[in-house]
């Protein structure tokens, strides 16, 4: 558990400095946004791991360090920076300026931006899902007579970049804000998800594992975090405008989260768990479609909350059911 001393750490100085910044009322808040970026983020998690699980060591350790630093500072402060700029056309320095001493005018701003960030987000997640359970080499299923169809489906040339089309096609036209913006940021997300991933793990195979163990699956793996992470960014926000507590709660979560992520590599547990990461995955894709939702109605934080944990809990139950099963066989075998 030596993985965890670093988050704890870091946890009780970043919440020890909220404290005397802003009393009791700013490191509850901060402490709330770790605990739910937590408990949102432990389906990214077990992604995340069996990517890390192709990398080198010396790439772990730097998913944690850089990583973290990215993860933080540029998904969790600029990005968002950035977006904003881009939707109100608006100077990234003026931004930037509005969220340190204007947080209640740079909220309303995020706000306006939410539409285009759920595009990006949901057209990203939804190539995650649909690319691992289309994938034809896929042998092991959870949900067996619907997976196995699915897995059966993956020989059609590009089909989830096809539902993905299709579907950020068919909730454009419901839509309340500008159409044109949301499928620029969905198309967008499609094309990042389909160039990284086809880098890291085609010219990975090619290169002998130094592409698949290097600079791409790193590049991979945070652009993955920042797709999980833009909801729980502007959900924060309702919890709280000050960017300090926000960035420090987020940040919090996403360093456990990242350790997380290693210990469960280190500890081979998606071995031993056969469906956990069927049931990250099925999460995933009740997180990109609850984005999608979320361009033409309100769904509530808790909904997806639910969708996420209900997944991992049900996965996770299921591949200790199987393994009790194996070990009977096993034993009596």
């Amino acid at each position: 558990m030596k993985i965890f001393t670093g988050p704890i750490l870091v946890s009780i100085i970043a919440l020890a400095g909220v404290y005397l910044w802003g009393g009791w009322s700013a490191f509850f808040l901060a402490s709330v946004l770790a605990i739910l970026e937590i408990t949102l983020s432990f389906d990214n998690a077990v992604v995340n791991a069996k990517i890390l699980s192709e990398m080198s060591e010396v790439w772990q350790k730097r998913f944690l360090t850089w990583g973290i630093l990215f993860s933080v500072f540029g998904t969790r402060l600029i990005l968002p920076i950035l977006i904003v700029s881009v939707v109100s056309l608006t100077s990234p320095i003026t931004i930037a300026m509005l969220a340190l001493f204007d947080s209640a005018h740079y909220t309303m701003l995020l706000t306006n931006a939410e539409s285009v960030i759920k595009a990006f987000g949901g057209s990203f997640l939804i190539m995650v899902s649909l690319k691992y359970f289309f994938d034809v080499g896929k042998r092991v299923h959870w949900f067996a007579p619907l997976e196995a169809r699915l897995s059966r489906w993956g020989r059609v040339e590009a089909i989830e970049i096809a539902l993905a089309l299709a579907l950020l096609l068919g909730v454009s036209y419901f839509a309340h804000d500008h159409v044109g913006l949301l499928l620029q940021a969905g198309l967008i997300g499609i094309i990042l998800f389909t160039f990284t991933e086809g880098i890291a793990h085609g010219l990975g195979v090619e290169t002998r594992g130094v592409v698949r163990t290097g600079i791409m699956l790193f590049v991979y793996l945070n652009l993955l975090d920042t797709a999980f992470s833009l909801d729980g960014v502007i959900g924060a926000f309702a919890i709280t405008t000050s960017l300090i507590i926000i960035v420090v709660g987020l940040g919090i979560g996403a360093y456990f989260v990242r350790s997380l992520t290693v210990y469960l590599v280190r500890e081979r547990t998606l071995e031993s768990l056969r469906y956990i990461e069927h049931g990250a995955h099925w999460a995933i894709f009740g997180l990109a479609l609850c984005m999608f939702v979320g361009l033409i109605v309100h769904v509530p934080e808790a909904v997806t909350a639910f969708i996420s944990l209900g997944f991992i809990l049900l996965s996770y139950i299921s591949s200790r059911r199987a393994l009790r099963t194996q070990e009977i066989a096993d034993t009596l075998g």
